[in-house]
């Protein structure tokens, strides 16, 4: 059996984390190593931890979606700029949390999959713009 990489490592964590989503739609998983390979955190999108809601909140994806906390914010809520060297996320950053990302100071974004929207493109170009490493990421653990 061969060993998982770092990056394929800190993305089975990512997916792991995903799956404490609330969200019917779309489970989004996050996870940052730092720069000596510890995991500093993992989180997943949600909503503020203890919000209760109704059953309804979750049938309308539009109108929830202003409410929605993605699992990038949630992670980078756990441990200070600079201390993280990689994340790893499910879903390819939003251009808000590729910005975040970029401000903490992250050297490499690796992800398994992207939605096909203009914001994609926006979020690429951001992390080109300031030398983040972006990598997607295909592989099987099987």
């Amino acid at each position: 059996m061969q060993r998982l990489k770092w990056e394929e490592y800190a993305l089975e964590l990512a997916k792991t984390a995903s799956l404490r989503s609330e969200d019917p739609f779309r489970k989004v998983g996050a996870c940052a190593l730092s720069y000596d390979n510890r995991v500093l955190g993992v989180a997943y999108n949600g909503l503020k931890s203890g919000k209760i809601v109704e059953e309804s909140f979750w049938g309308d994806r539009d109108a929830r979606r202003p409410f929605m906390i993605h699992a990038e914010t949630n992670l980078l809520s756990l441990f200070p700029r600079n201390e993280a060297s990689l994340i790893a996320v499910t879903l390819l950053p939003c251009s808000s949390c590729a910005k975040m990302i970029c401000s903490w100071n992250i050297n490499t974004v690796v992800y398994l999959e992207e939605y096909e929207n203009v914001d994609a493109l926006h979020s690429k170009e951001i992390f080109d713009f300031y030398n983040i490493r972006l990598k997607k990421i295909a592989y099987s653990n099987k």
